[in-house]
């Protein structure tokens, strides 16, 4: 599970659970806590892989966000986040059983629609529970303290505009281009404008579409690359979730079946929180992906369509 906690409330402003620790899970959590808390002054992670990788100091850089790196070999520095993960196993995790979603465990349901009731339980959770417990440390539910501590500065969270949103979230690498015009791209080829020969260019890409590549140098944007010879459709990070089941005790109690009922409730009569914009169940969005872009959820199901067509795919 990836998190972000805000340290002065304790409250999470992003969060999602997945199969693997990469930096497309990473993205998938930190750009709905952006879209729906606003842009902090600093983000503080630890040193693992997916938050070393260039694509985080790049997004962070666009929407300038100091990153900070703990301490190697001193776990004094995560105590909160690590907190809240002793949390979320003794309040949640203990909660999900069979009875109340057997796929997440990889027996009945696809993997997707497995994910997709996790996070949707979460979600609801962490909105109608956590953010409203009185924190131990705090003396204040993590809401009431977020809301508080805004009010105290006169001011509110920093929003990003949608397009700077987009921007910061694709991914870049450096090429230079041929004397016949192309650039190539983890084993595609591209051609480029002529006048770009023998330049070092920017390419500007979704992870999950290596068809759509913006060409950008000096400052300047040259268009899309012409795609001439594909063989792979996303980049080699951007990989499908794969099962791992998740043991967990049961209580024989559907306790995250009456939260998330409760969370529906709370957004119906409440259209003031933000919230639900971002994890909205309408049948043409995916909880947690914004308008437009494609999720990994969408990868999945696209990925194995691909490779039915022969290898690159």
């Amino acid at each position: 599970m990836f998190a972000f906690l805000d340290d002065h409330s304790r409250l999470v402003t992003g969060y999602r659970f997945g199969f693997a620790e990469d930096t497309v899970r990473l993205a998938a959590a930190l750009e709905p806590a952006l879209a729906a808390r606003g842009v902090p002054g600093s983000c503080y992670v630890d040193n693992g892989s997916a938050y070393v990788d260039s694509w985080l100091l790049r997004a962070c850089g666009k929407l300038g966000i100091a990153l900070v790196h703990s301490t190697p070999h001193r776990p004094q520095g995560r105590g909160k986040i690590e907190r809240f993960f002793r949390t979320v196993r003794d309040q949640f995790l203990v909660e999900v059983t069979d009875t109340t979603a057997a796929d997440l465990a990889g027996k009945q349901l696809s993997t997707t629609a497995g994910l997709l009731e996790l996070n949707a339980l979460f979600t609801a959770w962490v909105e109608s529970v956590y953010h409203h417990q009185v924190h131990s440390e705090t003396g204040q539910t993590p809401l009431a303290r977020w809301n508080h501590g805004w009010q105290a500065a006169g001011c509110g969270p920093v929003m990003p505009a949608a397009e700077a949103l987009t921007e910061a979230f694709l991914w870049s690498a450096l090429r230079t281009v041929t004397k016949t015009a192309t650039v190539s791209l983890h084993g595609n080829t591209y051609q480029v404008e002529a006048a770009l020969a023998g330049r070092k260019v920017e390419l500007v890409f979704s992870p999950f579409n290596l068809h759509l590549i913006e060409v950008r140098h000096g400052g300047r944007s040259y268009g899309q690359a012409v795609p001439h010879v594909i063989t792979r459709h996303a980049h080699p990070k951007a990989r499908p979730e794969t099962p791992e089941p998740i043991p967990a005790p049961a209580t024989g109690i559907a306790y995250l079946q009456l939260v998330a009922e409760a969370h529906q409730q709370q957004v119906a009569d409440d259209e003031r929180i933000g919230f639900h914009a971002l994890y909205s169940t309408a049948p043409d969005q995916i909880p947690g992906q914004l308008a437009g872009q494609l999720s990994i959820d969408e990868f999945t199901d696209d990925q194995a369509g691909h490779e039915q067509d022969g290898p690159g795919r």
